[in-house]
């Protein structure tokens, strides 16, 4: 997931070696083949840029942010369900605060 929201900041050696390892499941060797590169420069590249989606994510936060949106909403479609509609609108207008 945080390949999908920073994925765009890292640089693109970086990028391709994660989309290659976690969206394509191969292996550091199939990477290296494909890039031409040594599977340490794999390694290294995927260790990089996992460091940096993790940088991206403590400063920004967009990820949390994410799951705490998406945790409002599931319990305010949760109290529809219930018939308890008061919670609901309270709870909408703490996602309403979050977007």
């Amino acid at each position: 997931m945080l390949l999908d929201l920073y994925g765009q900041l890292l640089p693109e050696r970086a990028r391709e070696v994660l989309e290659n390892y976690y969206n394509d499941d191969l292996s550091l060797a199939e990477i290296a083949e494909s890039c031409e590169i040594s599977r340490q420069a794999v390694h290294d590249r995927l260790h990089q840029g996992l460091n940096s989606l993790a940088h991206y994510e403590e400063k920004l936060g967009l990820l949390a942010r994410f799951h705490e949106q998406r945790a409002v909403l599931q319990a305010a479609l949760a109290d529809l369900d219930a018939g308890r509609t008061e919670n609901a609108r309270l709870r909408l207008g703490q996602l309403e605060k979050l977007l």
